[in-house]
């Protein structure tokens, strides 16, 4: 692994949230009551998960060599350029128009849930795109996110403390899929469709788009970005800019040019 690629604050935010909760879990099991909350809430914690995991196995489409053959494909090679020996179990699942996709974890079993209108960027020419999309979930199993905020739980409930880590490991992950698909582009295309759609976004001006959100100030623009698990999408695609511009920054190889 590439460990330039990981963001700067990822780790200092990481190391901060995992001491103020071990100190949070020792405090609470050395009181009695302490230690009944803390069952409490892990039960009822994996139990509203095993639902939510519940539902999308029964309801979504899994990929197999056999179920979308071509986009499961896709998939093993992007899984096999990040050295990512086991592919996750994916889902597809109908979205309602929402864009999105997640990556989560249930007693040992990574999943990824792709929504089906990211799935329908590949059925209109945009294959790199939903590379992108699945290389930034499979990068948070391989820096094993999905573990770690299990084990931060309690200071991931600190305002601005866990969303700032979160923040930082999007940006990995926006590193980390830009990086394994060689093609920024494509991960600017794949961000400005979470922006404005898969049918606008050809038309979005980036540098307009950037420099548009620059110029927006304001208590509650500051509280949106800073209490937010995502960073604003003008930001992330700035890093994909700086990626492009300056590979060697990040210990990546820049693109030949004729």
């Amino acid at each position: 692994m590439n460990h330039r690629l990981i963001h700067d604050n990822e780790k200092g935010y990481y190391i901060l949230c995992l001491v103020i909760s071990v100190l949070t879990y020792i405090g609470l099991i050395l009181s009695i009551i302490g230690i009944f909350y803390v069952l409490i809430g892990l039960v009822f914690s994996v139990f509203l998960h095993g639902l939510s995991i519940g539902h999308i196995r029964s309801n979504g489409v899994k990929l197999t060599e056999k179920q979308f053959p071509l986009i499961y494909n896709r998939t093993k090679m992007v899984a096999d350029k990040m050295n990512v020996k086991e592919i996750p179990a994916i889902y597809i699942i109908q979205s309602d128009g929402i864009l999105n996709a997640f990556a989560t974890r249930f007693f040992g079993r990574n999943f990824i849930v792709l929504y089906s209108d990211i799935v329908e960027l590949a059925e209109e020419g945009y294959d790199a795109e939903l590379d992108f999309v699945i290389a930034h979930e499979l990068a948070h199993i391989q820096r094993k996110h999905l573990t770690k905020n299990l084990l931060i739980l309690p200071a991931r409930w600190i305002p601005f403390l866990g969303d700032a880590y979160s923040r930082a490991c999007e940006f990995t992950c926006d590193r980390m899929a830009t990086s394994y698909i060689n093609n920024p582009t494509a991960a600017i295309n794949a961000l400005t469709v979470l922006a404005v759609g898969k049918k606008l976004f050809t038309q979005v001006n980036i540098e307009e788009f950037i420099n548009a959100a620059r110029e927006e100030t304001g208590l509650f623009l500051w509280l949106s970005q800073v209490l937010s698990t995502h960073p604003p999408l003008p930001k992330r695609i700035t890093e994909v800019q700086q990626i492009r511009n300056y590979p060697e920054m990040y210990g990546l190889v820049r693109a030949a040019t004729s």
